[in-house]
């Protein structure tokens, strides 16, 4: 018998949505994501491995969350060990009974979409091993990290894999026998496109495939900036990584989709990627603890795979488009499990980057700063992190490297038949998934997380001493410097050297 005594679970806390609201009818069915919390020495080096061994170990905490959805009217539609993901669906009215709250579908000005507020509850026999029950509130969590401009507005603009020769990015290897995987939370993409740009840079097209998660597709939407960031990923992470295969993994705009899509992908036996290129976000105080703590828990788990993953910084500068007065930001780069990616302006002499400079156009330009959530992790105890500047606290510090970004020295890219300039923190993310695809075709195994290894090879990196994140008419933000700074982290890469440092040592955990 499920547990008939309900408590708050505390980090199921959700503000209420500005807006109209209507309630939900009580027959709408509804889908959710309930994770199960990790298990410590769980283990297990690949999908499979790790399927195998939590089957076993959570077995007991599976039977209690169907025990559960059987007493609430609900159906167990799928279970995936490995993932700790258990889906449950069933009518609005058995939702609100289950977890004890109230729905409301709720319009913004721009979409509908479904919400709650305050805390869900749960039987007291779940809460020990409930991570987090996502789906139920489907606001849109993220946005996109990309800055779309017309060519003719930009001071320059670059094809992707010269940006990966500016870069000093190694030859002779293309990615060839690696997947790269990109979570977009909306848009999606054209063959043509793709065909198209790949041509203006003179390479064969790679293969790319569309993995839907949580009904999600590869749905091309013009005129809403989704479509733009997927370009931007593929052809990014595709001109410096051309041998590879791209996986796009597209999932709605949501808590529960966000993290489907990266566990998903992490277990994703078909295509297998080595690497993961995030570009979308959102400040750490827009999410719900227990989102944070179960993207940070599979972020974790695709490390144990071998998986790197890198994500955008975000491009609103040190606030991260809060207006609280206050720095922030952006998640999940700021996942100690996550390899932040900030964004440079570069100028360009000959063949060779003459100049590089922090980008902050004033109102928009890279992210970065010091987490409100997250403490230091041990890779960054010794690169001397500045404080808070909101309170003098010390935490995790975003971003970790950093790449051009600047729509003034932006990426050409291939959008709806035309050639568009495209920036933002979004092109940095792929730019170094491409240079991990690179480092995994000749190393003797994944690099995967390997920020244990670049902060102890930071010679391998240029690092930016020249501007601030600070927005314009603002003193809240950071200074660029020498080593470790809240704009650009390490640097940017001489790829060769990162390429050497990661070959040579691979063993990161």
């Amino acid at each position: 018998m499920v547990d008939a005594r309900y408590v708050e679970f505390g980090p199921s806390l959700k503000t209420a949505p500005a807006g109209a609201m209507a309630a939900v009818p009580p027959d709408e069915r509804i889908e959710i994501s309930l994770y199960l919390k990790p298990l410590q020495g769980t283990a297990g080096t690949t999908p499979a491995a790790l399927a195998r061994d939590r089957e076993a170990r959570h077995a007991d905490d599976i039977a209690q969350v169907r025990e559960f959805a059987k007493a609430a009217g609900l159906d167990v539609t799928d279970v995936e060990p490995g993932r700790r993901l258990v889906r449950l669906a069933g009518s609005a009215a058995r939702m609100e009974a289950a977890f004890r709250t109230k729905l409301h579908h709720c319009h913004d000005g721009a979409r509908t979409f479904r919400a709650r507020s305050g805390m869900l509850s749960l039987p007291e026999n779940l809460h020990g091993i409930v991570e987090a029950v996502l789906g139920l509130d489907t606001r849109p969590v993220a946005q996109p990290r990309s800055i779309i401009r017309p060519a003719a507005s930009t001071a320059a603009s670059f094809l992707p894999n010269a940006v990966g020769a500016l870069y000093n990015y190694p030859s002779g290897v293309t990615g060839a026998g690696q997947c790269i995987g990109l979570i977009e939370l909306g848009g999606g993409y054209n063959e043509a496109d793709n065909e198209a740009a790949f041509r203006a840079m003179g390479l064969a097209a790679p293969t790319v495939v569309a993995v839907p998660v949580d009904g999600g597709a590869n749905a091309p939407k013009p005129d809403t900036g989704a479509d733009g960031e997927v370009a931007l990923d593929i052809q990014v992470a595709g001109g410096v990584a051309p041998g590879a295969r791209i996986a796009v993994y597209f999932t709605p705009n949501t808590d529960a989709g966000f993290v489907d899509a990266i566990t998903a992908a992490a277990h994703d036996a078909a295509n297998k990627p080595s690497v993961l290129s995030i570009s979308w976000g959102s400040a750490e105080a827009n999410w719900t603890a227990q989102a944070m703590t179960t993207m940070t828990s599979a972020l974790q788990d695709a490390a144990g795979l071998g998986i790197s993953v890198f994500v955008a910084a975000g491009d609103n500068l040190a606030t991260d488009g809060v207006s609280d007065g206050k720095a922030h930001v952006d998640f999940p780069a700021s996942s100690p499990w996550a390899i932040g990616c900030g964004g440079t302006l570069i100028a360009v002499t000959g063949q060779k980057i003459a100049k590089e400079t922090v980008w902050n156009e004033g109102s928009s330009g890279t992210g970065g700063g010091i987490s409100d959530v997250y403490p230091v992790p041990d890779f960054q105890a010794d690169a001397k992190l500045p404080k808070s500047v909101n309170d003098g606290h010390a935490g995790r510090g975003v971003p970790d490297v950093a790449g051009d970004a600047d729509p003034n020295s932006g990426y050409v890219v291939v959008l709806s038949g035309e050639r568009q300039v495209v920036g933002g923190t979004s092109a940095v993310a792929p730019l170094w998934a491409g240079l991990a695809a690179l480092v995994n075709e000749k190393a003797a195994k994944p690099a995967g997380f390997f920020l244990p290894v670049l902060y102890r090879n930071a010679s391998a990196l240029k690092a930016i001493t020249h501007g601030n994140n600070e927005p314009s008419g603002s003193t809240i933000g950071y200074a660029a410097g020498a080593g470790w700074n809240a704009c650009t982290g390490l640097g940017v890469p001489d790829g060769q050297a990162v390429f050497d440092a990661l070959t040579g040592d691979t063993a990161v955990g």
